[in-house]
């Protein structure tokens, strides 16, 4: 058994406007087609609103992902905890915050996850890397190409 703690920050500038990245995150449907890729994906969008998503993985796996919302402020911030579970077990638990900021005439979003790894089901750098490709994918949503 064993425990491993990390924190990362992620950021993407995309040439949408805050309120258009922060609706993307905040909206069901739009959400569901960039981050939502599982088998299942429901999003209540509000402080002590919750969101989840499950899926297999690439092992065959059960995964599954819930979080509840702690602070939401319009256009500006998100404050959320997470877990994951692979095939009913705990594999981590996790505090993001997310961060919507004026650049030029687009947006720059910070992202910085606090998670707890338990005993190998998950580790850091492919929480990281799966982060990023979410990202990546709301910039494809920001730009249409979704």
């Amino acid at each position: 058994m064993n425990v491993v703690h990390t924190t990362f920050s992620l950021e993407r500038t995309f040439t949408a406007t805050p309120a258009r990245v922060f609706a993307a995150w905040s909206d069901p449907v739009a959400k569901a087609r960039w981050f939502g890729s599982g088998e299942g994906h429901e999003l209540d969008f509000r402080p002590g609103g919750h969101e989840r998503t499950h899926g297999t993985g690439s092992g065959g796996e059960a995964l599954a992902f819930a979080s509840v919302y702690h602070d939401v402020v319009e256009g500006e911030r998100i404050v959320y905890a997470s877990t994951l579970t692979t095939d009913g077990a705990l594999a981590t638990v996790s505090t993001t915050t997310v961060e919507f900021a004026p650049d030029g005439g687009g947006t720059r979003l910070t992202l910085t996850e606090q998670a707890t790894f338990l005993d190998g089901r998950e580790e850091p750098e492919w929480r990281r890397h799966g982060t990023a490709c979410w990202l990546d994918a709301l910039g494809s949503e920001l730009d249409g190409r979704a």
